[in-house]
């Protein structure tokens, strides 16, 4: 992976000539804390200013009705992926393929397949990837002991959710048995995997024609063992525990991490962007891909942009340099014109 990376900058005739459309839940919040999304709002508020900092001629959306009937626009940038539904993060893709729209990030699909942790599993399976044994309890399908993985601890989640919503543990069936049929109960789907030791390591990815891995991080935690919530990750309460995210420059793991990462990140191009998980166990030298999102969190304090401020980009060249290479890829505008910054 390249230490450094050159941002790609839109052409000032593309800026004047296409019209954008930006799609966010919190999109036309003031850049404060939501009640119930906590610093979601305040990421959706700060991808909305960066993007207009760049002068393109951009329209603004908090919701899908932008979308019902074929908006005046070109492009769509859309972060609007919690929509408060199962596999809300097709529905946008769907919308504007309808229209015949271009947009940031994978098809229905291919957005659809990394959403759904079980199928993204299978994918890393495919691509020779380590992957721990995992069972997918569907809602309305039979709740059987027999289906689930043997382990002296559970981690039991939905199984298309973000930002650790509904994650839970147990230590027996019962315990298991009991959070599918919480999940079940939420409309979700749950699935369970053996809780393994070790760190969380992110591999994250931008598309410069094709998927470049960007430096890697670790989330350095002084309790590993203890799950972290949704309202932690939000910031809706307090978080004690020491943790940080560093550079991940391990001689003897971080070259094996990069290699299976890239096998997973050829699997889904194109994406644009997006984030990948391993469980690093530095005693016994396992590595495990646990998931990916994909098109997932911009803010400039989560995993992405902090993986291309290694790289030499600030939040507005990460963005711009997205932007303009997904513009390339579907024929918006020439490669050949894009602007090496």
């Amino acid at each position: 992976m390249p230490d450094s990376i050159r941002p790609l900058r839109l052409p000032e005739a593309a800026k004047e000539r296409l019209r954008f459309l930006f799609m966010a839940k919190h999109a036309l919040w003031g850049g404060s804390m939501h009640p119930e999304d906590g610093n979601h709002a305040i990421y959706h508020h700060e991808v909305r200013t960066t993007l207009e900092s760049l002068g393109i001629n951009m329209m603004v959306a908090n919701s899908y009705d932008v979308l019902l009937t074929k908006p005046d626009v070109d492009f769509v940038f859309p972060l609007l992926n919690r929509g408060g539904f199962l596999n809300s993060e097709m529905l946008i893709p769907l919308l504007c393929n309808k229209h015949g729209i271009r947009y940031v990030g994978g098809s229905p699909i291919i957005r659809g397949l990394g959403d759904d942790k079980h199928l993204s599993k299978l994918v890393s399976v495919n691509a020779g990837v380590p992957t721990a044994p995992w069972f997918c309890y569907r809602k309305g399908a039979p709740v059987r002991e027999s289906d689930c993985p043997e382990a002296d601890r559970w981690v039991i989640k939905p199984n298309a959710s973000s930002a650790s919503w509904g994650i839970s543990d147990a230590f027996d069936w019962n315990g298991v048995a009991n959070a599918v049929a919480g999940i079940h109960q939420q409309g979700h789907d749950a699935i369970v995997e053996p809780y393994l030791e070790g760190m969380d390591v992110q591999a994250a990815f931008i598309s410069i024609d094709g998927p470049v891995a960007l430096p890697m991080l670790i989330y350095e935690r002084e309790d590993p063992t203890r799950l972290w919530t949704y309202y932690e990750k939000r910031d809706l309460i307090a978080n004690t525990e020491k943790a940080s995210l560093q550079r991940f420059t391990d001689p003897e793991h971080a070259p094996k991490v990069a290699e299976l990462a890239q096998k997973i990140a050829n699997a889904f191009e194109p994406f644009d962007y997006g984030r990948l998980e391993f469980r690093l166990d530095r005693k016994t030298g396992d590595i495990n891909f646990i998931e990916i999102n994909l098109n997932c969190n911009l803010w400039s304090e989560k995993v992405v942009a902090k993986s291309a401020a290694a790289a030499g980009l600030s939040h507005a060249e990460l963005l711009e340099t997205i932007l303009a290479d997904s513009l390339a890829r579907q024929g918006l505008i020439d490669r050949r014109d894009i602007i090496l910054g």
